[in-house]
This record gives C-alpha cells, sequence and structure tokens, in this order.
C-alpha cells in the first residue's frame, strides 16, 4: 500500500510563493511516513499558479523528496501535474517542463481531456494526441480533478491506458466502492496503481484491491495513513479507520487548504495564511477551532498507536 499526500502551497505575505517553506513540507511528509507526494496538484491551488512557478516548485520538491528518499534509504515517489490549458497544443508545452523538472510519473487531468464532456472517443483521441508530443520515456497517471469538472474514468478509458503500457498511477475520485472494485478488476496483475481519495471509503477499497490513498487528509494525519497501509487487514484498523472517516469530513464545509496551512503552524512549520482562490478571512475562529481539535484527537492516537 503507497500513502500519498496532495502538496498544498506555502506563501510569503506579499503573495509570491514561500518555497523555502515549501521544502519544509517535503521534509514533514517525509518524516510522518508517506510515501509520496503528489506535487503541482489542485491542493497545490494549480490553475492559480503560473508555468514558471509551477516548474519551479516541481524542481526543488521532486530533488527534495530524492535527496529525502536518498538518505533514508526508502523509496519516497514524487507524481505531479501541471497542464492546466484548454488545448492540447498548450498542455504538451506544460506537461513537458514539468517531466524536465522532474517527477516519477506526469499525471494527466481528465477532464483536460474532454473538456467538453464529448465521451470516451474524444477523451482517448485527445491522450493519444498529447502522448505523441511527450517524451517517449514518459510514465503516465491519470486525476480525476473535481475541477473545473470531475470526468470519471470509463472502463474503456483504463483499458485503453493499459494496452499503451504508459500509466502508472490513478488518483480515484469517484467515492463509489463498487466502481472501485470494478476498476480494481481491470488493473489487477498490472503495474497500474489505483489510489483512491475519499477516506470514507478508504479501507474496505483497499481490501478490494486497491494500492492505497492520494488526497487532502494527509496533510492532516499522515503517521494514522501510514499506519494504515502497514495494518489495514487487521480488526484494529477498522476503528482506526473509522476515525479517519469522521476527520475526513473536516475536508469539507471549511476552508481547505487555509485549514492545512493553520495545521501546519500547530505542527510547528510556520505558515502564512494566504491563498490564491479564497481569501484569508475564510479561516475563522470556528475553522481554527476544528483544526486545534483534530489535533489534539489525532495526537491522542498516535500515542495510542505508539507512533
Amino acid at each position: 500500500m503507497e500513502m500519498f499526500t496532495t502538496m498544498i502551497t506555502p506563501y510569503k505575505k506579499d503573495g509570491s510563493v514561500d518555497y523555502d517553506t515549501a521544502l519544509k513540507y517535503v521534509d514533514w511528509y517525509f518524516e510522518n511516513g508517506l510515501d509520496g507526494i503528489f506535487a503541482i496538484c489542485q491542493s497545490s491551488e494549480i490553475f492559480y499558479l503560473s508555468l514558471e512557478e509551477k516548474v519551479k516548485l516541481n524542481t526543488l520538491i521532486y530533488n527534495r523528496a530524492k535527496e529525502l528518499e536518498k538518505n533514508g534509504n526508502r523509496k519516497f515517489t514524487v507524481v505531479s501535474s501541471g497542464h492546466t490549458s484548454y488545448t492540447i497544443d498548450e498542455q504538451a508545452i506544460e506537461l513537458n517542463k514539468v517531466w524536465e523538472s522532474g517527477c516519477d510519473a506526469l499525471i494527466l487531468i481528465t477532464n483536460r481531456l474532454d473538456p467538453k464532456n464529448e465521451g470516451d472517443d474524444v477523451f482517448i483521441e485527445n491522450a493519444e494526441k498529447l502522448i505523441k508530443m511527450l517524451p517517449s520515456d514518459v510514465k503516465l497517471g491519470l486525476y480525476e480533478c473535481p475541477y473545473p469538472y470531475k470526468r470519471l474514468v470509463t472502463p474503456k478509458i483504463l483499458e485503453w491506458c493499459l494496452s499503451t503500457g504508459k500509466f502508472y498511477y490513478m488518483k480515484d475520485t469517484c467515492c463509489d466502492i463498487d466502481m472501485i472494485k470494478e476498476r480494481c478488476e481491470i488493473l489487477k496483475g498490472s503495474h497500474f496503481k489505483l489510489l483512491n481519495a475519499n477516506c470514507q471509503t478508504l479501507l474496505e477499497t483497499m481490501r478490494n484491491g486497491a494500492d492505497g490513498y492520494c488526497s487532502v487528509m494527509c496533510n492532516f494525519h499522515p503517521k494514522l495513513y501510514s499506519w494504515l497501509a502497514k495494518n489495514y487487514e487487521t480488526k484494529e484498523a477498522e476503528f482506526i479507520a473509522s476515525i479517519i472517516q469522521t476527520f475526513g469530513f473536516m475536508e469539507f464545509g471549511i476552508p481547505y487548504p487555509l485549514t492545512a496551512k493553520y495545521h501546519m503552524n500547530l505542527c510547528g512549520i510556520k505558515t502564512e495564511n494566504i491563498a490564491r482562490h479564497i481569501p484569508s478571512d475564510a479561516l475563522t475562529p470556528y475553522a481554527k477551532h476544528c483544526m486545534e481539535n483534530m489535533k489534539k484527537a489525532t495526537d491522542y492516537i498516535e500515542n495510542m498507536l505508539n507512533l
């Protein structure tokens, strides 16, 4: 099982990217037992970063992760996206620059391959065109990004992905246990790994063949996910999963990623209360209170598990 976080982007008081703090996040993710980072994703505010910012962030994240991987003697994967443009030609420019800056797999946002939701044939046609414009040795993945709309992957698309031999990761956001089980059956025996993004369905999907988790909540209690990856078949895992599932509702109704940045402050990493798609005053005293109490509960459970 592999547990990935979605990388958040810290900013300085003037609104520019805080690259030094981003590196502190990478260290924190590694120290807390995660297996990888999804860099330059929706949590990173991918649609609000310039291409220059995306490339610089990705370069720093990848290089630090590989340094930690070498010194820590354990795998620390970085998968990265970066294409937010509408046209395939512009997306190819973005993706080539991100791939050149370093990543273990280049993640394709599904709605970018079918922006008008015209169907699987259009998706596959656009994907084939895009892949031809990328390096021949590129390793790819898929991300069912909810913005600007969630373009779910069909069995036909998964079968096509397998036929290329180029796809290695998928961030699954369907939140449907039966659908994920079907997808796992299609991918069974391949090197194409399905990572569920929904913590409420995570345990059952892991037991049904999913390869792990990649999502928001690893910004809050990565040690619990790391523990679950090693113990998901145990009876105790059902209790921990129920806690994780309950915590997961914090993702909705309060202002992420500001909440994640406030939580980083609670963990000792100074972070400005700034995002680009949401005003700073959205982080209300109520939202802070929720984060503080979740941190207290997380600390208690980690102590209980001797983590």
